[in-house]
């Protein structure tokens, strides 16, 4: 296998011969490795970390790091990563932490941008963007091909939903629509349905005529919010959308209340 001689592995790590270490590395004892995972240079890996195969991870990425919370106090938690991420320079995701689950995940096919920091217990889904500098604190929540702008902080036990965009230097403090347009442009409000997104990834003329009514009810409307689900669900036994569905579920499991 290709192991730089500058680099530090530890004992017991499990690295595939189809992996790459670079120079000066650290991978701790308890690390896992998948198939054709490259790290580029001066990653450090620790703790009870598992990543799938093909992951690339670059200068400066920290990734199972003890978590900065005061309550931890050296308990065996986790950090899982999926296949086929790019995790760019100087990232940093810690691991979990016994009130918490004491796992952090992320997903498959996700790129995370520059500075990044993703806080213990997180979980990340599939084919996400974290752009540069966005910093999740504990607890977040970030579901399916939503995309995180540069220089959002989120606050603790967030959640954002699939497919929803946030514009860059947005303060999250409640739950981010899924489908959703949010921006701090507009005073931190969602504004509509991910529409260029959308398309991208496939959603139909139907679909998306569907997630646009909804959203009427849900943010155009004089209703409050309850009322607004009600509407919805009376718009679901019209006509059936797993989309639609999915969105009022969201709003009616929220705990910290969703951006409108």
């Amino acid at each position: 296998m290709s192991i730089h001689a500058t680099a530090v592995v530890a004992a017991g790590a499990v690295i595939p011969e189809s992996c790459s270490i670079g120079p000066f590395c650290t991978i701790g004892p308890n690390v896992v490795l998948g198939e054709n995972c490259e790290l580029v240079s001066h990653v450090v890996i620790d703790g009870h970390t598992t990543l799938g195969s093909g992951n690339q991870v670059y200068s400066f990425a920290c990734l199972g790091i003890a978590p900065q919370d005061l309550k931890y106090r050296g308990e065996d938690t986790r950090l899982n990563i999926g296949a086929d991420n790019a995790i760019r320079e100087y990232v940093t995701i810690s691991r979990g932490t016994p009130g918490g689950g004491g796992t952090t995940s992320v997903g498959d096919g996700c790129l995370i941008m520059a500075y990044t920091h993703i806080g213990h217990d997180s979980h990340i889904g599939n084919g996400c963007v974290l752009a540069n500098a966005a910093t999740l604190a504990g607890h977040v929540t970030v579901e399916d091909y939503a995309v995180v702008g540069a220089l959002c902080p989120v606050h603790q036990f967030c959640r954002i939903g699939k497919y929803s965009y946030i514009g860059g230097g947005t303060t999250i403090t409640q739950d981010v629509l899924p489908f959703s347009l949010t921006s701090i442009e507009r005073n931190n409000r969602a504004y509509g349905i991910n529409k260029v997104g959308l398309e991208r990834k496939g959603f139909t003329p139907t679909e998306l005529k569907q997630l646009r009514h909804a959203y009427r009810l849900l943010l155009s409307s004089k209703r409050n919010t309850s009322q607004a689900l009600d509407a919805i669900r009376e718009t679901l036994a019209e006509s059936p959308s797993e989309h639609v569905a999915y969105l009022a579920e969201f709003v009616a499991k929220s705990e910290r209340g969703v951006i409108k």
